[in-house]
């Protein structure tokens, strides 16, 4: 049975850093995809990054891009968010998602219902 774990999240203040971590258990790790999502109170889910199976290839919402960075280590089945600058209208849930069909350039990567396991969340607070 696939299993998502998530750790880091918590209070940072704007301009801090934090990092989001998403280990991966249950199958190969190196045929998913990866994938990071936030939902806000009374807001829908939106999709933030992404990764493909090998990790030569990442997608990011315009909102993060050169702020987050993705990545992940397919030896220690971990996927990671990296996130610098950030502001208070990045405080959400933060969610993993994997997918076993790879993205390439093109692919719906921020559509929701392609990943077929998610994490439990976690929150991350930007204080102003």
């Amino acid at each position: 049975q696939v299993q998502l774990v998530q750790s880091g999240g918590g209070l940072v203040q704007t301009g801090g850093s934090l990092r989001l971590s998403c280990t991966f258990s249950g199958r190969a790790f190196s045929n998913n995809a990866m994938g990071w999502f936030r939902q806000a109170p009374g807001k829908e889910r939106e999709a933030v990054a992404a990764i493909n199976w090998s990790g030569d290839k990442t997608f990011y919402a315009d909102s993060v891009k050169g702020r987050f960075t993705i990545s992940r280590d397919n030896a220690e089945n971990r996927a990671f968010l990296q996130m610098t600058s950030l502001k208070p209208e990045d405080t959400s849930i933060y969610y993993c998602a994997a997918s076993g069909r790879d993205l390439t350039y093109g692919s719906s990567w921020h559509y929701g219902p392609r990943y077929d396991y998610w994490g439990e969340g976690a929150q991350v607070t930007v204080s102003s």
